[in-house]
C-alpha cells in the first residue's frame, strides 16, 4: 500500500512539473512585440529536468 502512495505521489509531482514547465516554456519562448524570444527552449527545460 505504501509503495503504492510513493508511487502515486511520485507520478502527481511528476505531471505538476511538466505542468508548469510547459506553462513556462510557453511564457518565456514567445516574443514580446514581434522580438527575440526571452529564453530557448532548453534554458527553459533544464531546471525542470534535475526536478522531475
Amino acid at each position: 500500500m505504501m509503495t503504492q502512495l510513493a508511487a502515486a505521489s511520485r507520478a502527481l509531482d511528476r505531471a505538476g512539473f511538466k505542468f508548469f514547465a510547459g506553462r513556462m516554456r510557453e511564457c518565456m519562448t514567445t516574443p514580446i512585440g514581434g522580438g527575440e524570444p526571452r529564453m530557448n527552449e532548453a534554458e527553459v527545460d533544464k531546471p525542470f529536468l534535475t526536478l522531475a
